[in-house]
């Protein structure tokens, strides 16, 4: 990590911190779209943090967008970064289109089978980018399009929406097939830094917690037992985090068309979906029933975790198209970043 990481970290984490209760308010009544903060996080250029300058951006890299994400996630300060920033505005540029209202949010929709998109991240609460298939099987996007929005509860209570055409946008703009596996893979590496973010978060809660909660007369971080559901998670959390940085610094920087960035993104995603089980799962057996309650600042990190692996392809997608990977080209050229023969990314958007 550079200093310009560590400065950028530390000036998040003065605007994001605040007291978890408020944020425990929050998910008991459904998060919603902090305008406030989101605008207070543009005046400095925060919401448009990659977005290029000539496009009244910041100009920054993935680099620095994965210190937005991470430190959000470890505040639990859930806000559309990386939808708007990473997704939308991208997708505009390549379509070669103008920054157009650049503080305003957006999500991005890609609507499957049967004209519907599931589970659209923030949709009903920003502005939404669709892409979509002519009837004539050309990619395409519209901003304006008719469609019905249908809520979805989520465990972790961000707000998700499935979308559904009513008809066919006539005012869209055509789209190179390349542009949603690499819309894929922008979305799925920033899930990945977001897991690491609450993996993190939620190992911190757990070393505080058995350093202070006592039992038998003494803390519980005392008893072997505990010490190893600790050590497990922490190591767990490292290792997704170790994975999330090596796939930011390589696949990111190549932007997601070289060979191997996929096989980097999966890896990313692999070792974070399957840390999150662990970490999860100990965390709340250390905190023993308080860890259960809606008053506890640990579900904040857990129940998105559990959400955001599953979004953007699911860990059994990316562990099958990395077994792919591995038996098509072979162990070590997969390991060493040398595989010619990229498989078939995860079918979740088409």
């Amino acid at each position: 990590m550079t200093s310009v990481d560590h400065e950028l970290r530390d000036v998040l984490r003065g605007l994001l911190a605040g007291d978890l209760d408020d944020r425990l308010d929050q998910a008991a009544g459904g998060v919603g779209f902090d305008a406030e903060l989101w605008g207070r996080l543009g005046e400095l250029g925060f919401t448009a943090l990659t977005t290029p300058e000539d496009h009244c951006g910041s100009g920054a890299g993935w680099r620095e967008a994965s210190v937005l994400l991470n430190e959000s996630a470890a505040a639990a300060r859930h806000l559309p970064f990386a939808e708007t920033d990473l997704l939308a505005r991208w997708l505009l540029r390549r379509a070669g289109l103008g920054p157009g209202d650049v503080p305003a949010p957006r999500t991005v929709a890609v609507v499957g089978e049967g004209g519907v998109a599931r589970a659209v991240p923030w949709l009903g609460h920003v502005p939404v980018v669709v892409v979509f298939r002519r009837r004539s099987g050309t990619l395409a996007f519209a901003e304006d399009v008719r469609a019905t929005i249908t809520p979805v509860t989520t465990g972790s209570g961000q707000p998700r929406a499935d979308l559904t055409l009513t008809e066919e946008p006539t005012d869209a703009v055509d789209l190179d097939e390349s542009v949603l596996d690499q819309l894929l893979l922008r979305g799925a590496l920033a899930r990945a830094v977001q897991i690491a973010g609450a993996l993190d978060r939620a190992v911190e809660l757990c070393v505080e917690h058995a350093g202070v909660r006592t039992q038998f007369g003494r803390p519980i971080g005392k008893f072997q037992a505990v010490q190893h559901l600790v050590a497990d998670a922490a190591a767990e959390a490292a290792l997704a985090r170790a994975a999330v940085d090596a796939a930011v610094l390589d696949a990111a920087d190549d932007d997601f068309s070289g060979p191997a960035a996929a096989t980097q993104v999966a890896a990313a995603r692999s070792c974070a979906g399957h840390a999150t089980s662990v970490v999860v799962r100990n965390a709340h057996q250390v905190h023993g029933a308080i860890g259960t309650t809606l008053e506890h600042p640990l579900q904040l990190f857990t129940l998105a975790a559990l959400d955001w692996r599953g979004e953007f392809g699911t860990t059994r997608d990316w562990d099958r198209f990395l077994g792919a990977a591995a038996t098509g080209s072979g162990l070590w050229e997969v390991v060493l970043g040398e595989s010619s023969r990229v498989p078939a990314l995860p079918a979740v958007h088409r």
